[in-house]
């Protein structure tokens, strides 16, 4: 099982782990400790405090540097959004961590390794392994593949206001005129595509594509963010 771990690590995010038994103790959890008292083996709970630690100061700073007008309340409520249980039982799926978790007989028939918690667990304590492995550089380039990337896709938009950010930004000097013009709309009903681009002034500044308008129409505003910026 661990063999398997260590060859998609391998294969989807260039990790190798010099020391094993941190990866093995990163995904064991205590009841398959217990089944097996005489192998000497460790279960995740103490990295895990580690990996949380690391995983709130590597997101920290990310949004701290990415983010630069975003005051600190809403800077507060978007780490909130992204270092919790949910969000990070999801990117232990997306990664495969569920498939490698080393289970007790009662928690395997009680399917614990779909449990949003145990997954959280697992994400956080193989965060701390890595760091304690390898050094937070690689820490930061495994959650720049895996984490960061769900900003760019709107599953964070929630925390964000893009288009009165760029309101505001344009019209800090004086009235402008700001245009949203649909470009593009395609797909069956149910699971429309939309492309949107922002003018200001006539210019273009921005396009953005989304599965509503106005999810398109907030990253249009966001790509209008960064280019001026």
């Amino acid at each position: 099982m661990i063999a398997g771990l260590n060859q998609e690590l391998k294969d989807r995010f260039d990790i190798h782990f010099k020391d094993q038994s941190l990866l093995d103790e990163a995904f064991t959890q205590a009841s398959y400790v217990n089944e097996h008292p005489h192998q000497g083996l460790k279960f995740y709970e103490r990295i895990e405090f580690l990996g949380d630690a690391v995983m709130q100061l590597v997101v920290s700073n990310y949004i701290f540097r990415r983010y630069p007008a975003m005051p600190q309340g809403r800077l507060t409520r978007l780490r909130a959004a992204m270092v919790n249980e949910q969000s990070f039982a999801s990117f232990a799926r997306e990664c495969h961590f569920d498939q490698y978790i080393r289970l007790g007989r009662g928690e395997e028939k009680a399917q614990a390794r779909q449990r949003d918690s145990l997954l959280c667990d697992i994400f956080e304590s193989f965060i701390g392994a890595l760091y304690m492995d390898q050094g937070l550089d690689k820490v930061v380039e495994f959650v720049t593949t895996v984490v960061f990337p769900k900003l760019d896709e709107g599953r964070f938009d929630e925390f964000f206001d893009h288009k009165t950010e760029l309101q505001e930004l344009v019209q800090k000097n004086g009235p402008v005129d700001i245009d949203y013009r649909l470009l593009d709309e395609e797909g069956p009903d149910n699971d429309r595509a939309f492309k949107v681009a922002v003018y200001v002034d006539d210019k273009l500044l921005g396009e953005g594509h989304g599965h509503s308008k106005k999810h398109a129409e907030q990253n249009a505003a966001r790509h209008a963010l960064e280019n001026l910026k």
